[in-house]
């Protein structure tokens, strides 16, 4: 099936030396939209805060803690990976909860089919 074209300008692949360079002025002249809405910056920044579902907070962690993220990260940004840090131990602890949920109830039936199996039969005569 072929896809619909969308667009019929055409772009030039260029290197950044090709780039126009950017001005103070450019950076003055940019404004801040949601959408195709101008909005004030204090607003953008709301809504990209709500986009992201990240909330700025203050921690205090050890120096080398700070120092090994750092070194890992690189041009990353070492906050970025103590989030993805964090998230993976918080999903890790769900799933050795889910663990333990599925272990205890197949327990459960494993101990119900063992007491059918061990209580007294009648005997056959025989």
């Amino acid at each position: 099936m072929a896809m619909k074209q969308t667009s019929t300008t055409k772009i030039s692949a260029t290197s950044e030396d090709e780039a126009p360079a950017l001005s103070q002025a450019n950076f003055d002249r940019a404004g801040f939209r949601i959408g195709k809405q101008k909005v004030s910056r204090s607003e953008w920044q709301t809504a990209v805060r709500a986009r992201v579902a990240k909330q700025r907070i203050s921690i205090m962690l050890d120096a080398p803690i700070i120092a090994r993220y750092k070194a890992i990260a690189g041009e990353r940004g070492y906050q970025t990976l103590i989030n993805d840090t964090l998230r993976r131990a918080v999903e890790g602890e769900q799933f050795v909860q889910d663990m333990r949920n599925a272990i205890r109830e197949e327990l459960a039936e494993y101990k119900v089919s063992k007491r059918r199996d061990n209580s007294p039969r009648e005997k056959s005569p025989r």
